[in-house]
């Protein structure tokens, strides 16, 4: 059997003239259960702010927009850097995976992280599955720390909070488990 095929991702920084495309991205059903969404002068902001990085995702074959994601904690004087935010339109492709490699590659090349990390909504067994696939390990749980509302019910939710540091990336790349990146 064959390995499946990589999708053509690659990421380039947003432009103000993006951030209609961000917020329905951030807006759409499919999504929202999974990320608290910002407001458009938020987004503004981290296109703005130089400690953040906020790409927009383009796939395909004629790279067409299919999501966004952001950065943050670039100029961290302790070489942590966040995931805070990673948002697409299609799931079940492997865009996901293609922009996690790609940041991983950010954060630990470009960026010189020490540590890499991010926090996940329990509820979400998708991202929660690519993230420890991806290396990632988890750090610890901040429970019931997020409201949510799911069919039509208020609650709450558990943030994981998942962590890659600079020397575990090193040996992910020696037995080739990381791919390399395109960043427009």
């Amino acid at each position: 059997m064959l390995a499946p095929v990589a999708p053509r991702v690659r990421l380039r920084p947003t432009m103000l003239s993006d951030l209609d495309f961000v917020v329905s991205v951030e807006h759409d059903p499919r999504n929202l259960p999974f990320i608290t969404p910002w407001e458009r002068t938020q987004h503004e902001g981290a296109v703005r702010f130089p400690d953040f990085r906020h790409f927009i995702v383009e796939s395909g074959g004629a790279y067409e927009r299919s999501g966004f994601v952001i950065l943050q904690g670039c100029r961290n004087p302790h070489g942590s850097v966040e995931l805070k935010r990673i948002v697409l339109q299609d799931k079940g492709r492997g865009v996901g995976r293609a922009c996690v490699r790609q940041l991983k590659a950010m954060a630990f090349g470009d960026l010189r992280a020490h540590r890499f990390w991010l926090d996940v909504k329990s509820l979400n067994a998708r991202a929660l599955g690519l993230y420890a696939s991806e290396g990632f390990v988890e750090e610890g749980r901040l429970r019931e720390s997020v409201r949510v509302r799911l069919g039509g019910v208020d609650g709450y939710d558990t943030l994981i909070v998942m962590s890659m540091l600079d020397r575990e990336y090193q040996a992910r790349l020696g037995l080739g488990c990381e791919a390399g990146a395109e960043i427009a």
